[in-house]
């Protein structure tokens, strides 16, 4: 099996301004020589914003127009969330777009209630394990990361992927539960946050990571950056074998 070449895109969102931001991160992928993967943060386009009124859009939209054609010039993958109205509902949506141009998504299941996000947006209830160049890959948001059971590795995943809007004020708790989910799933862990400030007060301090299955993490400082990793394949599955706690696991089901 192949490694795979993760870009994680950590910026300063620019406020509730879809066409700012898809402009700056136009820049930032045509700057990479050649990745797997692209990794943007949770609602990418707005920011975390309480507004989907004004900035939904379809699944046909301007910004998965845009998603499906930097996949198809990088023939690279790309995923982030952003605010989606779909059947008369709006989700907090991670797209997750195939070189190809294939589609497929995940809905927040972890609405963050001391933020009203549960009163602007309608939960997931699904997870989706992605199949990608021989990886298994659980794309999750933000606050799910708080939520063991829901991120718990019962799909034999080899990388889980936070997307997040995670502010300053519980930034130490971010770092924990990063390393925390990577070793109790036995899974490669990216995580890729924000910077900056919001329109709604919140400041953002980065530090996006990527973690391996042992809990050794790299983290990108608090700056507007770009880096590239590359998982390998083989030392995950030679770890899993030599130390096989998944055979471990509980038996359980979510109700």
């Amino acid at each position: 099996m192949q490694n795979l070449k993760i870009t994680i895109i950590q910026p300063d969102i620019i406020w509730e301004n879809p066409q700012a931001n898809l402009d700056n991160y136009t820049e930032i992928v045509f700057s990479v020589e050649h990745t797997d993967l692209f990794v943007l943060p949770e609602m990418f386009t707005t920011g975390f914003s309480m507004n989907p009124e004004k900035l939904k859009e379809p699944m046909d939209g301007s910004t998965v127009f845009w998603m499906k054609h930097m996949a198809a010039l990088k023939n690279a993958a790309i995923v982030g969330s952003l605010i989606i109205e779909e059947n008369g509902k709006i989700y907090n949506r991670a797209v997750w777009v195939f070189p190809d141009g294939k589609i497929q998504y995940y809905d927040k299941h972890h609405l963050y209630t001391m933020g009203q996000e549960h009163l602007h947006y309608s939960p997931g209830t699904e997870k989706l394990i992605v199949n990608y160049k021989g990886w298994r890959i659980c794309p999750l948001i933000c606050y799910d990361l708080r939520f063991p059971v829901w991120s718990r590795n019962a799909e034999n995943y080899d990388l889980l992927i936070y997307m997040a809007n995670w502010p300053s004020l519980r930034h130490h708790v971010w770092k924990l539960l990063l390393a925390a989910r990577a070793v109790e799933n036995q899974s490669y862990c990216i995580g890729v946050n924000r910077t900056g400030n919001d329109g709604a007060g919140l400041k953002y301090l980065g530090d996006s990571a990527f973690v391996d299955a042992k809990g050794y993490a790299t983290y990108l400082g608090d700056k507007p950056t770009i880096q590239t990793f590359e998982l390998n394949y083989s030392d995950l599955q030679e770890f899993r074998k030599n130390f096989p706690l998944l055979n471990d696991r509980d038996e359980f089901t979510i109700g």
